[in-house]
């Protein structure tokens, strides 16, 4: 009888064994989230690269630093988000995780940010779409159903656009420098 009890707490250790072994493989994802991409990519140190997350609704960012160390910064206000210019960020060492809530705007700038502490950074980023998170019934825009009212509600902005925008802005600026130095000398 005893043998017999031994023989069951072995196989009831082994299974809880399995179990975590079996968690700690998937990063413990909820069901409800559905995977939308991977992104692997490698970064120098003290640079950047950028993505653009086009998605609507909440959307997770679940990066991990294979090799080194890479930051996340996120942002609606900029398609290039920095340490200096950001509105979401995780900058731990390994995994980061940031939530980009619904009402950011699309197109959502994504930069990853390889820490001078490595020569090169190694990551992989999935991208979740939260399924649990409702819409929000009041928000007007949801209940167009074209797909003209919904790119007015998006407007796409292409990285043409967003370095002519930038050049003009600093050509003004150059002008007006000129003109006060005139003035001035």
């Amino acid at each position: 009888m005893a043998l017999h009890w031994g023989h069951m707490t072995m196989v009831l250790l082994l299974s809880q064994a399995c179990g975590f072994l079996h968690t700690l493989e998937e990063d413990a994802v909820p069901e409800e989230w559905v995977l939308l991409h991977v992104v692997q990519g490698h970064i120098g140190a003290g640079n950047y690269s950028y993505l653009r997350l086009n998605h609507d609704g909440s959307i997770i960012l679940h990066m991990q630093s294979l090799k080194g160390d890479a930051d996340l910064y996120v942002s609606d206000r900029t398609l290039r988000p920095s340490f200096d210019t950001y509105r979401l960020q995780s900058v731990t060492c390994g995994q980061d995780v940031v939530v980009v809530p619904m009402d950011f705007v699309r197109p959502v700038g994504i930069g990853i940010y390889g820490h001078p502490s490595h020569q090169e950074s190694e990551f992989e980023m999935k991208v979740f779409y939260d399924q649990t998170v409702p819409e929000d019934p009041f928000d007007k825009s949801s209940y167009f159903s074209e797909e003209g009212d919904k790119q007015k509600r998006h407007p796409q902005v292409s990285e043409e656009d967003y370095q002519e925008e930038e050049s003009v802005l600093w050509t003004v600026l150059i002008g007006i420098l000129k003109i006060v130095l005139e003035i001035l000398f």
